[in-house]
This record gives C-alpha cells, sequence and structure tokens, in this order.
C-alpha cells in the first residue's frame, strides 16, 4: 500500500512534556512533505493552537482540532464543523457551574472560563489545556452561563477541569440524565469534555480523506490517547506511540517508539522511506 497522507496527535505524540517538538520530528515531518505525503493534525486542542504546532512544522493546509468538531484551514471555508447548539449548550453549563469545576466554552477563535475561587487557582489555569493563550485567549467571567445567555454562540467545545473526584462523578451523573444532544468524553484524570454528537477524529479524518480524494486505506494515523483509538483503528495504518496506554497500543497495528525516543521520526523512518524505495 502507498500512504498519500498522515495524521499525527499533537500532545505526547509531537510535542513533549516540556511543549518542545525535537530536531528529529520536523525533519522526518519535513522529508514525507517533500515527497508529497499530506500532512495533518489531529487534536483536541482549539484550532488556533494547533495552527501554532502547524506553523513550526511547516504544516500548511486542513487541521482536524477540538476533538474532530471543526476541520479547516486559514485560506477556506471549513471542510467540517459541527457545534453543541446554544440551548444545551446553556443546561449543560447551567449543570457544571454548580459543581466546583473551571470551565471552558470554546469556539475557533476564543474561549470563556469561570474565574475560579480556589487557592490553587493558577495551577487550575494551568492544567484545562486550551493552549497558548497568545494564540487561542481566554476570556474570565464570574459565570460563564450567565455570559453565554447575554452573548451567545454554539461552542465546538464544553470543558470542565475539576478538582475533586467526587464532585467530577457527581457532575458525570447529573450530566449524563441530559446527555442527549452532546457527547461525553474523558481525556485525562480530572477532565470532563463535552463535543456534539457523532464528533470524533475518525469521522473528521475520514471527511479530509473524502475533500482530498484519499481513502483511509492510504492514510497512517499516529496517537498517544484514547481518544485516537477510533482513528487508528479506521486508517491503513494505525500506530500508536510507546508512551501510550496498553488500550492505545492494542487497537493499532503498529507500535513506535515513545516520545522521548523520537516515536514520530522513526516511524516515518520505518515506513514512509521503505515506501519511497518501494516507488522507485
Amino acid at each position: 500500500m502507498v500512504y498519500k497522507l498522515i495524521a499525527l496527535n499533537i500532545d505526547d505524540t509531537i510535542v513533549r512534556a516540556n511543549a518542545k517538538i525535537t530536531r528529529q520530528t520536523k525533519e522526518a515531518i519535513e522529508y514525507v512533505k517533500a515527497k508529497d505525503v499530506y500532512v495533518t493534525l489531529a487534536t483536541s486542542r482549539p484550532y488556533l493552537s494547533a495552527k501554532k504546532i502547524a506553523k513550526a512544522l511547516k504544516v500548511n493546509g486542513y487541521l482536524i482540532s477540538s476533538d474532530g468538531a471543526f476541520v479547516g484551514s486559514d485560506d477556506s471555508v471549513p471542510v467540517f464543523v459541527r457545534r453543541i447548539f446554544e440551548e444545551r449548550a446553556l443546561q449543560i453549563l447551567d449543570i457544571l457551574e454548580r459543581y466546583p469545576c473551571h470551565i471552558r466554552v470554546w469556539n475557533e477563535e476564543y474561549a470563556i472560563g469561570n474565574k475560579v475561587k480556589q487557592r490553587n487557582h493558577l495551577i487550575a489555569k494551568m492544567t484545562v489545556g486550551v493552549g497558548d493563550p497568545l494564540f487561542y485567549p481566554v476570556h474570565f467571567v464570574d459565570s460563564v452561563c450567565e455570559h453565554m445567555m447575554e452573548q451567545p454562540f454554539a461552542p465546538l467545545k464544553i470543558q470542565a477541569q475539576f478538582f475533586d473526584d467526587v464532585e467530577q462523578q457527581r457532575a458525570l451523573k447529573h450530566l449524563q440524565q441530559i446527555s442527549k444532544g452532546f457527547k461525553l468524553l474523558h481525556s485525562v484524570p480530572g477532565r470532563i469534555e463535552c463535543v456534539a454528537p457523532g464528533v470524533s477524529k475518525s469521522r473528521s479524518l475520514q471527511r479530509l480523506g473524502d475533500h482530498l480524494q484519499i481513502s483511509s486505506e492510504e492514510m497512517v494515523a499516529i496517537g498517544s490517547e484514547e481518544y485516537d483509538i477510533d482513528m487508528l483503528q479506521q486508517v491503513g495504518l494505525g500506530v500508536a506511540m510507546g508512551n501510550a496506554n496498553k488500550t492505545v497500543k492494542e487497537s493499532a497495528d503498529w507500535v513506535t517508539r515513545s516520545i522521548e525516543q523520537n516515536g514520530v521520526a522513526y516511524m516515518i523512518k520505518e515506513v514512509f522511506r521503505k515506501q519511497m524505495r518501494l516507488n522507485v
């Protein structure tokens, strides 16, 4: 099989815990780009945060962001966008504001966040993980729900970071009682995320493939999170990072080295360079 597209998760796949991208990773991505392989990012981050990473990698074109809720580029109408309806978003926010948590409501250009009254407020703000505030600004308000009532919009994603496991479980059960009209995601410990029904990286990657006329069998996807599993299982070659958990690894066709061992660069060397030699 000749692979024509590679989709890369960002965090713990190409971006390390220190927010750095290694030279080896950048060089490997440059290599496949030079061979006319389409490179895209598939991330839980908002679009502008993903765009910052893409710029560092010199990757142009469509990006899959917000867990698949938004697929687009700077110079075009989005290939795919799916939002939580305003009325349902208000219901979700009304529930979340009853619990001690840090809330983010995302659209393409900025997020709305609540002012959390906690001693570890600064740490809480950092752990929500919305990306660089210079590229994806967060506007803090006393009540996100009230702000959304006054200035409504249909968000791509709603995210809440909890400081207490018991409170998180209570909020989760509460949200599950009104689960129609949105999809609940579980990413990292202490976090609840909501997106529109049907949103996933795999679905958005399929939409992008249709747009580019590239079949799923001609794609490679590499990831490290449980969110990536459906994407890894959909493509011609699904690759799990060596630092991924057991469930992610078992869902993949191939396991590369860890991010600390430049797993993306190793995968490209093992897969794409062999492919290029076969095509000579």
